[in-house]
């Protein structure tokens, strides 16, 4: 089965409601390539290993959530470097890129955030914070048992701070570079915040918040949503979808 370029790229702008977001990206098609689609890949991040992986699977199509952002890409476009030989590859192969950014994040039913949530047991009392969530866990749980549980759901090794109640009762999730957003989310009600970076200032921070902070690693806090659509879309459309993980720790 195929499908248009066309279509893939509205059904998704539309299904994620890319209008209602600013971003400092391109949601939807980033490059054009082939008109009929049979084979889309998915990933986290655009890089050199990710086109040639899609290239080797004969795709049409890469989708993925961090694809050409204004700090990479000027007005007027400066493809020079890494990105001029990104973009030679994927012109070479006739493969369309689309990315889906914030809104990927804040879906409320395959987002990257509502993911995580559903993962870790964050659900009673639930409520949107910005992008993310913050809500009770079904079972309040030792600080030390739910920082397992991030590492086994995420297959990660997170960097923690116990800086707050011994049990976890109440967390904050927002996916990626979200470290700037945890004292709002202690504000709001948080003993504990997820996201996938750490700045400097936290370490203090939480310790004068009497709050705890877990950085799980922004790539892999950000791979549920990209997977949850390219699924979406196989079942929509009928065309083969494979999910392609470039691990990164960070």
């Amino acid at each position: 089965m195929t499908a248009s370029r066309k279509e893939l790229v509205k059904f998704c702008e539309d299904y994620l409601r890319v209008k209602d977001f600013e971003d400092h990206c391109v949601n939807g098609l980033q490059v054009e390539g082939a008109e009929q689609v049979r084979k889309i890949i998915t990933g986290v991040s655009l890089s050199r290993k990710l086109i040639e992986a899609a290239v080797r699977r004969d795709a049409q199509m890469l989708m993925v959530h961090h694809g050409l952002f204004e700090s990479q890409v000027k007005k007027p476009p400066r493809l020079t470097g890494y990105l001029k030989d990104r973009m030679k590859l994927l012109m070479a192969h006739d493969l369309n890129l689309c990315g889906f950014h914030l809104p990927l994040d804040a879906h409320p039913e395959i987002g990257n955030n509502i993911s995580l949530c559903r993962w870790l047991g964050v659900g009673k009392d639930r409520k949107k914070y910005d992008i993310g969530f913050i809500g009770e866990l079904k079972r309040p749980m030792l600080f030390n048992d739910f920082v397992g549980l991030v590492n086994r759901k995420l297959g990660v090794k997170a960097y923690a701070l116990n800086s707050g109640p011994a049990k976890v009762k109440k967390v904050g999730i927002v996916s990626g570079g979200a470290s700037s957003w945890f004292p709002g989310a202690v504000a709001a009600g948080a003993d504990t915040y997820l996201c996938g970076e750490i700045q400097e200032p936290v370490v203090r921070m939480a310790e004068e918040l009497k709050a705890n902070y877990i950085s799980a690693g922004h790539y892999n806090t950000e791979k549920l949503g990209i997977r949850n659509l390219g699924e979406l879309v196989a079942r929509k459309f009928k065309v083969e979808v494979e999910f392609v993980d470039i691990p990164c720790e960070i």
